[in-house]
């Protein structure tokens, strides 16, 4: 009788603790992770076109940027546009913190680390199998992929 309550309980546990994004409306406001200003903050295609001539490796700054994707899975990466239709890659520092769904869309000013980082092919197949592309374009991905990558302390939602 103990092993069928065990059974029991490690079952309904394993059901109840399944990964998910955090509720919420991602507001004008709303932050997550460190709380952070939106002064300061320079527009992440500048500081990407600064790392893609070499002029520099890496960079402690704030940027703003539209937030275009975010795990569907448990809101733990988010990929930003570029205006030369290219994206960046989110990850949150330490993997302390995620956003809802709904930030999909909104403009955010993020204060982490950006640099540029090549992505392997297992990584960007990770990321495909995460938001739920298909078998086809997950299959597609054959090369690794150059991008920028922001590591994030602290988001802000500012439009």
């Amino acid at each position: 009788m103990k092993k069928l309550l065990l059974t029991f309980f490690v079952a309904g546990l394993g059901l109840t603790t399944q990964a998910q994004p955090p509720a919420g409306e991602a507001k004008v406001g709303d932050w997550y992770g460190e709380k952070i200003s939106a002064t300061d903050f320079v527009p992440l295609q500048d500081v990407a076109a600064k790392l893609n001539a070499g002029s520099a490796e890496k960079a402690d700054v704030k940027v703003k940027a539209k937030i275009i994707d975010v795990c569907p899975k448990k809101g733990c990466w988010l990929t930003l546009e570029l205006p030369n239709g290219e994206t960046a890659m989110v990850k949150m520092k330490d993997y302390g913190f995620f956003l809802p769904l709904a930030a999909k869309g909104k403009t955010v000013v993020i204060d982490g680390e950006v640099k540029l980082k090549t992505t392997s092919v297992d990584e960007l197949k990770h990321y495909a199998e995460d938001a739920k592309k298909s078998q086809a374009e997950i299959d597609a991905i054959k090369e690794p992929k150059k991008e920028v990558r922001v590591t994030a302390k602290g988001i802000l939602v500012v439009e």
